[in-house]
């Protein structure tokens, strides 16, 4: 009888080896939920090295661009790999693609990583937070925790890498590029995006061309 693959179970393998979310749970489908036998499937198929890969330098990669259908929004990405050879590889560019897509379709990110988020704005979701009517009669120690866990969750809606997948919801981002990191071989980066929403921030005028005249 066969063992049911967990979040858990995946969690730790992944903390364990560094390989991506996807490879860790085919690798213990594949070992019946052996942790030990996963691990060495993993480092035989050279997939349990990507942490082992962070810090190289990445100075290729590509300027990848998307236009949602309608031609509302765009975005403007910067992706960066080792080596001209991966950056012409189509996994590579199915990545980028993927990315350009999720931010897109995710109106709330700012940044790439939590930690590229500027102090000054963790001050000011505190305030937001800690201003809260409903706190106003929880203990001290409670009220701290509860708006240490919102702050948590809304640096993890600005964060990039903390979306989960709009392909595939048991993976969150920086799964999807440790994934492609153990795949490629090389270390990915994402290093900046913009997006674009049409007209954003501009004053529509509510005045037909009849009432101007």
């Amino acid at each position: 009888m066969s063992i049911k693959i967990t979040a858990k179970y995946v969690k730790e393998l992944r903390m364990k080896t560094g390989a991506g979310m996807m490879d860790c749970k085919k690798a213990l489908e594949e070992s019946d939920g052996n942790i030990k036998e996963a691990i060495n499937n993993l480092r035989k198929k050279g997939l349990a090295s990507a942490t082992k890969k962070a810090h190289r330098i990445t100075a290729e990669g590509l300027i990848q661009s998307y236009i949602h259908a309608g031609s509302k929004i765009g975005v403007m990405l910067e992706i960066n790999c080792e080596t001209d050879f991966v950056a012409r590889r189509s996994e590579f560019h199915e990545l980028a693609r993927n990315i350009a897509m999720q931010i897109a379709a995710c109106p709330t990110v700012e940044y790439v990583n939590i930690e590229d988020i500027p102090s000054e704005v963790i001050n000011i979701e505190k305030k937001i937070e800690a201003g809260k009517k409903d706190l106003n009669d929880k203990p001290l120690d409670i009220r701290n925790k509860i708006i240490e866990g919102r702050i948590q969750k809304r640096l993890e809606e600005l964060s990039l890498m903390n979306q989960v997948f709009i392909r595939d919801s048991e993976i969150k981002i920086h799964d999807l590029i440790n994934h492609n990191i153990s795949l490629l071989g090389e270390n990915i980066k994402i290093r900046r995006f913009c997006r674009f929403v049409l007209g954003e921030s501009l004053d529509k005028k509510s005045n037909s061309f009849v009432q101007e005249v």
